[in-house]
């Protein structure tokens, strides 16, 4: 276990990788932690304003994204500058990722439903990290051998035949599964060959004339949301808080 941690974390060329996913994570839950203190009127803290302009986190984290991003580029992977550019950048891709949903609906959905997509990438960008620096390498090329890699032809058609099962599960409406198989290619096999989820662009096309796989499709996707759902949220709000209870609304109104 210990030879492997050296080999395949903390060896040279990981450890920016390293610094910069513990980085991210650190300044994601630092983050939660004090805003959930703010939200209920809790400690120290408060939002930060200029004026009436209440700048949320994000902007910080566009400006140490940008910093890191820059420093990386022109400092040395292997010296102190280096890691350095990496702190910077995880610690801005966490400002950045935790208002996702802001982003995403130019809207401050922070405390809302539609901000647990914030929650949802973070935790998806941390996984895909993480299997990165286990050695994992996008559309299977590190499970080709010395020799395979040698071959520019298998390479190409390694990649290209994962490229596309990632493709066609991202088609079928398995947006995680597509993700994950860019560094799994198993898993977007997987999502390949099963049956696409109602509504999505691969039953809109193949299922229109076909309405035993529409019922199939259907009712797999019931099953799969009705015992998964309840345990996501509840992770999505240990993680990142409840959101806010939508007010009620009358009868016959939106």
């Amino acid at each position: 276990m210990g030879h492997w941690w050296v080999r395949n974390i903390v060896e040279p060329g990981k450890l920016p990788l390293l610094l910069a996913l513990a980085a991210f994570v650190l300044t994601f839950a630092i983050t939660r932690v004090v805003t959930r203190l703010i939200r209920a009127g809790k400690g120290p803290f408060g939002n930060v304003k200029a004026g009436e302009l209440h700048i949320h986190h994000v902007v910080p984290g566009v400006v140490l994204t940008v910093a890191g991003g820059f420093g990386a580029v022109a400092s040395d992977r292997h010296g102190v500058g280096g890691a350095v550019a990496a702190v910077l950048f995880g610690m801005g891709a966490g400002l950045v990722l935790d208002e996702f949903a802001l982003i995403l609906h130019l809207d401050d959905v922070y405390w809302s439903e539609e901000g647990r997509k914030s929650v949802e990438v973070v935790v998806l960008t941390a996984a895909l990290v993480g299997l990165l620096l286990s050695g994992f390498a996008p559309f299977g090329v590190n499970d080709l051998t010395q020799d395979e890699l040698q071959d520019r032809g298998g390479v190409i058609g390694t990649v290209a035949a994962n490229f596309l099962f990632a493709l066609m599960a991202l088609g079928k409406g398995k947006t995680r599964i597509a993700i994950f198989g860019v560094i799994v290619p198993l898993l977007a096999l997987v999502g390949a060959v099963r049956l696409a989820r109602p509504g999505s662009p691969w039953a809109r096309r193949f299922y229109g004339r076909r309405p035993r796989a529409r019922a199939r499709a259907a009712l797999r996707a019931y099953r799969h949301d009705r015992r998964w759902a309840r345990p996501r949220r509840a992770v999505q709000d240990w993680i990142g808080g409840k959101p806010d209870p939508r007010p009620a609304r009358l009868p016959g109104r939106r």
